[in-house]
């Protein structure tokens, strides 16, 4: 089962440019029974290898910017450790609805995307620069909170306000959640966080399923591809956010049916 978990996450991570944290954690929580913290650690883990994995599949196709994915991953490195304790201390509830939320108002931005005017040919410049540094610093903390590899924020960060292709501004994303992901893998994992028993048969699909998904994704318009992402992201955060708190005290870390 945790090898059909990691397939099911790598060929969407690979395929929208995100680590498949929004496929991989409620499935982790629902099908492989993991606690709600334990699922975010796990994660962490296994978004260093959909990194790879994806970011060679879109560096042959050559949609990857070395230089925007060092300015993404080095302040988010610097972060990360400081969401991973923060999500320590939060209940399983409260994190589910915080992402949930979160990731619906990311996907609605992407798919007002072409109705958005000033957001094209910024994809140089300090001006550029300002705008992939700040997002770092904010996705490092995001990424270590909810045990994401930080696409749902470089991604849309990356169309909308430096004017990216949908294509590159995966590649590249994919890229940088291989250093943020590492850190907070650690953190999660010194705290106890990562269920390591699942790991070898989550990694062996997801290695295969990134290479399938990003190879897959050439294959679709940018269009369809903004569509693909924002469907996918809006579904998981309906769920997440009817995450309901417990009556009796405990971790509430399941979604409402």
């Amino acid at each position: 089962m945790a090898f059909l978990v990691g397939l099911l996450g790598g060929v969407f991570g690979g395929f929208v440019g995100l680590g498949g944290g929004a496929i991989l954690i409620p499935c982790m929580v629902d099908f492989l029974k993991v606690d709600q913290h334990k699922a975010h650690g796990t994660n962490l883990v296994t978004i260093v290898f959909t990194g790879i994995a994806g970011a060679i599949m879109y560096g042959l196709e050559g949609n990857i910017d070395l230089t925007s994915a060092v300015l993404l991953a080095a302040p988010a490195i610097l972060t990360t450790r400081a969401g991973c304790y923060f999500a320590y201390s939060l209940p399983g509830w409260k994190l589910k609805r915080f992402f949930g939320y979160f990731v619906i108002f990311m996907s609605l931005l992407l798919l007002a995307k072409p109705y958005l005017p000033g957001i094209q040919g910024m994809e140089t410049g300090w001006p550029a620069a300002a705008v992939l540094l700040s997002t770092g610093v904010f996705l490092g903390f995001l990424s270590g909170m909810l045990g994401v590899g930080g696409g749902i924020i470089m991604v849309p960060a990356m169309v909308l306000l430096t004017g990216f292709t949908q294509h590159t501004a995966q590649g590249t994303s994919l890229l940088a959640m291989v250093p943020i992901g590492s850190v907070g893998a650690y953190t999660h994992w010194k705290l106890g966080n990562v269920k390591t028993d699942i790991l070898a048969g989550m990694i062996s699909g997801i290695l295969i399923g990134a290479c399938i998904g990003g190879t897959l994704a050439h294959y679709f318009s940018e269009g369809g591809l903004r569509i693909a992402f924002a469907a996918v992201l809006i579904w998981t955060g309906a769920r997440y956010v009817r995450a309901k708190e417990p009556l009796d005290g405990s971790d509430g870390a399941t979604c409402a049916p």
